[in-house]
């Protein structure tokens, strides 16, 4: 840095740029007279620093611990059930509507519950929320664990979705509260990302440990001593965040929300198994019909139960844009692709999770670098690089779905899931930032909802576009035997179950093997484009601002 001084005002230069204290320019400060080397002018104050976010210390940490570990429980929940059907309907004997609606009515009380229960964490405090609907949580798995009845048994599993509707959008408003470092924050969000993620490929490998040791049950009992855990670490390192200005809750809208998304729901999902009916064409439009009357009172309303501003922020409309057409994707085609793994290539549900886990571990890598990735690329381009290279995955599997062996396939895994991780921390957390604080909670449900729906959506639309292409490919003999044709034209899995130990139905179940496979490939080409238009989604609409690195003082 030089001085260079004249008659006249007195600068500090250095090069072209002007000297900085803090965080301001400091410009001409008063007059120098050469003849008497004298100054005049006033004493120059020098401002004082802006204060940077504060940064989370150990006690935040550890609490984000606690937070996702109860993001962990409810993702191996959510994938843990599918296995123990077997079991539990050869104890209980629940009828087929029933034991649909032990499967069903948990994400029917969750996808209904959550835009409430995120309005509720704002104005009664997330952490009560987190911790009530975690001892919920646990009584209901402790009846779930004992119910001698197929009603005891859908009556806990309601109470299970009401429980986890209350969790999921308090554990991202406590890490929005937690981290107000904005890259402290991204973290700390790829950190609870990794929990979803982790928790969803474990639930089969716990699930089938479990069932292979003890009963039914213990799928649902596992919950209790974790919920011990997240309560006890709750209440002694969580402080308590809620919005100070909340307003009512107008009951009418809770109403209305609930009859837009539950029909929405159950019309997916019973159209994904029995086709399209008029009951079911019929109760989508009650639920698009409350949807139009909830978004309209919304606009009316001092304090909406959905603040429909938020939707004209591109930086929040683009993410959740994104976010659901990724899990619309990624959820159609990992559903069918676990049971390509057992049906195809003759896993065990163990060895299936297994050679599902490279991909959680690359999800897991990415909390190093993801931080990085986002300070360097900024957001809208970071979620749009994740999901192109999650497409790029997903085309990959495709490949490796025709060729021997799994090396292919687990490539495949690994790019999937350090793609779509990056993609999924980065606009969630372009969701909460998008927010301020205190309305953390209602940001959270709005992600979350669109995550439950594109769940739906997902199995629901590429099982279409899987089963279609089965049947049209499924090339059987005019000889083969009616009862297993029947069948196999029916799934891969009932027509399985039907094959005997002859060499004919080993040649029919190989017809129906390579029909699925070719099934499998097309739902992964069409998983990956639709991957890649979310990827272009965000790249135009996402801005590319960057998490700001905290003020050196």
């Amino acid at each position: 840095m030089a001085r260079r001084v004249r008659s006249g005002f007195l600068f500090w230069v250095s090069d072209t740029r002007p000297f900085h204290h803090g965080t301001r320019s400091i410009g001409p400060i008063g007059r120098f007279d050469r003849p008497n080397g004298r100054y005049s002018g006033p004493v120059p104050t020098l401002p004082t620093p802006e204060p940077s976010a504060p940064r989370a210390g150990r006690r935040e940490w550890a609490a984000l611990a606690a937070v996702t570990l109860a993001v962990v429980l409810l993702a191996v929940d959510g994938t843990v059930l599918a296995l123990a059907v077997p079991s539990l309907t050869a104890s209980l004997s629940p009828s087929s509507t029933q034991l649909l609606w032990i499967g069903d009515i948990y994400s029917f009380a969750l996808a209904g519950l959550l835009v409430t229960m995120g309005n509720v964490a704002d104005r009664i405090g997330r952490r009560r929320l987190l911790l009530l609907g975690s001892v919920g949580f646990g009584i209901a798995s402790a009846i779930a664990a004992f119910a001698p009845t197929p009603e005891l048994l859908i009556a806990a599993r309601a109470l299970l979705g009401i429980s986890g509707a209350t969790i999921m959008p308090s554990t991202l408003s406590i890490i929005r509260n937690l981290f107000a470092d904005a890259r402290q924050r991204t973290r700390a969000i790829a950190v609870w990302s990794a929990g979803a993620t982790a928790g969803a490929a474990a639930g089969p490998l716990i699930g089938g440990f479990l069932l292979e040791h003890f009963w039914w049950g213990s799928v649902f009992l596992i919950n209790v001593p974790v919920v011990l855990v997240i309560v006890a670490a709750g209440i002694f390192l969580i402080p308590e965040s809620r919005n100070p200005d909340p307003g009512r809750i107008d009951l009418v809208s809770v109403a209305l929300s609930m009859a837009a998304v539950i029909p929405v729901v159950w019309f997916v999902k019973q159209t994904a198994s029995d086709g399209v009916s008029v009951i079911g064409v019929l109760v989508g439009l009650v639920g698009v019909i409350s949807g139009v009357l909830f978004a309209r009172r919304q606009r009316r309303l001092d304090h909406p139960l959905l603040d429909l501003t938020l939707f004209r922020q591109r930086a929040f409309s683009g993410a959740v844009a994104a976010n659901g057409l990724a899990i619309f994707a990624f959820v159609g085609m990992i559903f069918f692709f676990s049971q390509y793994l057992q049906l195809v290539r003759d896993l065990s549900p163990l060895q299936a999770g297994l050679v599902e886990l490279p991909a959680t571990l690359a999800s897991i890598l990415v909390i190093g670098f993801v931080g990085i990735i986002a300070v360097r690329l900024g957001r809208g381009p970071a979620i749009g690089a994740g999901l192109a290279v999650a497409g790029i995955g997903l085309a990959v599997i495709a490949v490796g779905e025709a060729v021997p062996g799994l090396a292919v396939m687990i490539a495949g895994l690994v790019v999937v899931g350090f793609g779509s991780a990056v993609a999924m921390t980065v606009s969630t957390d372009a969701v909460m930032s998008a927010v301020p604080k205190e309305r953390a909670g209602a940001a959270s449900a709005i992600s979350e909802t669109a995550y439950e729906l594109g769940v739906a959506l997902g199995i629901a639309v590429m099982g279409s576009i899987h089963a279609a292409v089965y049947r049209l490919r499924l090339d059987l003999p005019a000889d083969a035997d009616p009862a297993v044709a029947a069948g196999l034209r029916d799934s891969l899995a009932a027509g399985r179950q039907l094959v005997g130990s002859d060499s004919a139905g080993a040649e029919l179940l190989e017809h129906g093997r390579h029909a699925f496979t070719v099934a499998l490939q097309a739902t992964s080409v069409a998983a990956a484009v639709i991957v890649l238009v979310a990827a272009f989604i965000a790249w135009r609409t996402i801005p590319a601002d960057r998490p700001t690195a905290p003020v050196q003082h």
